[in-house]
């Protein structure tokens, strides 16, 4: 099936752009162009359910008549055609010539296109959160104002807390020593994967990071949906021991009323969110205090627009809003802190991309300091497109109908053969 065939792919609720009123003439998108970029890790990583050497950036960037260019990003483990494929085949004819402010009206047309009977989450869910990452960091580009100004956020510096340090590959002198060393630098906050095949494991790593660590650093664990009630169970003895501050996708992430059960069975607080794609979901997981510690990531739910409601509902139950960071925190940089909430701002430190935007991320003692550049931090930096694109993802499509594979189209392979890693 060629690009275009899917031009008249409306649904009832998405009307065609002929009923959608313009806007300001500078602000009418005229191309629409999708890559992927392998950025490669320093070093292999794993958790309980993937090895990794590479983390994957899909890229939209949109273009107006102005000149302008909003991006917007995801992240990935495999297949970034995917959310490229949905932007490039079934979005585009749906944005050119579609006025970029209109950001609500186009995440609903989006929205009920005939996708979304194929996927009101995952990689269609997704590619809708990289459009509307896009729309957003253009009207703030337009507005002359970092995101999280445009959105009402306080100037003040954000406190993370850092995961790249204890994965699950890791032996427990390495995980203690890498561990220590972001204590070292600053961090107040750190995180470490458990979901060892035996629970007892498990256990004797969350012991043995805690005499090493001592007292007075807060200790979370991640096990990546790797449990089920009963492993769970046997371990909440040792997670309460060590004080642990929360424990992040303990069971499957459907599981609502498994997730319920465990947090009346603990004084530990379970977060979750990574794998939660909607308002809906969330709201469902908060009214049956499923979780208290909302991991709402921006690339999962759809863009900053449902991520703002996401938020907005944690915050008035009184929960912790604690992102999880599929954008390495381009994005969340800028979302965190924007609901009103008596519970501080906590942001995910990974710092595996910063090299592929042209604004990098500037953390001292563990705070995050707010961006200063007008837009959303997601530009990419050429640089990144020439070392690290992967060859035969994405499109480019203009307002002439014309669609062509996407430029700089250099494979990743050459950049790491020979690269330590």
């Amino acid at each position: 099936m060629g690009l275009d065939d899917s031009a008249d792919a409306f649904g009832v609720l998405s009307p065609p752009l002929v009923d959608l009123p313009r806007g300001d003439a500078g602000a009418v998108i005229t191309s629409v162009e999708t890559y992927a970029l392998a950025v490669p890790l320093k070093q292999p990583i794993a958790d309980s359910t993937a090895s990794l050497r590479s983390w994957i950036v899909p890229v939209v960037e949109i273009r107006t008549a102005d000149g302008r260019v909003g991006t917007g990003i995801s992240g990935v483990h495999c297949a970034p055609e995917l959310l490229c494929d949905v932007i490039s085949r079934y979005y585009a004819p749906s944005l050119l010539g579609a006025a970029s402010e209109d950001i609500l009206g186009t995440w609903k047309r989006l929205y009920w296109l005939p996708t979304h009977w194929l996927g009101r989450a995952g990689a269609v869910h997704m590619a809708l959160a990289m459009v509307d990452i896009a729309l957003w960091d253009l009207a703030a580009q337009r507005a002359g104002v970092p995101l999280w100004r445009l959105l009402g956020g306080s100037a003040e510096a954000i406190e993370t807390y850092n995961t790249d340090g204890g994965w699950l590959n890791y032996p427990v002198d390495t995980l203690v020593r890498d561990l220590t060393s972001l204590i070292d630098r600053g961090w107040r906050r750190v995180k470490i994967k458990v979901g060892k095949p035996d629970w007892r494991e498990d256990a004797h790593r969350v012991r043995a990071v805690r005499r090493a660590i001592g007292d007075g650093i807060t200790l979370m664990c991640d096990a990546n949906q790797r449990w089920d009630l009963s492993t769970a169970g046997r371990l909440l003895p040792a997670l309460e021991e060590v004080g642990m501050d929360w424990i992040e996708e303990p069971l499957h992430a459907d599981a609502l009323d498994g997730h319920a059960r465990l947090q009346r069975a603990t004084r530990v607080d379970i977060a979750a969110g990574e794998s939660l794609y909607s308002y809906h979901h969330f709201a469902s997981f908060i009214a049956a205090d499923a979780i208290r510690v909302v991991q709402v990531d921006v690339t999962r739910v759809g863009g900053v627009t449902e991520w703002l409601q996401v938020a907005h509902h944690a915050a008035a139950h009184g929960l912790r809003i604690a992102p999880h960071a599929g954008d390495m925190m381009q994005v969340h940089q800028h979302l965190v802190g924007t609901a009103l909430s008596d519970v501080p701002p906590l942001v995910e430190f990974i710092p595996w991309t910063q090299d592929a935007f042209e604004q990098r991320s500037v953390v001292n003692e563990g705070y995050l300091e707010r961006p200063q550049l007008p837009g959303a931090s997601t530009a990419v930096h050429r640089d990144a497109r020439r070392d690290w694109q992967i060859r035969g993802v994405g499109h480019v499509t203009d307002q002439g109908g014309t669609v062509a594979k996407p430029r700089r189209s250099r494979t990743t392979e050459t950049r790491n053969e020979g690269e330590d890693q």
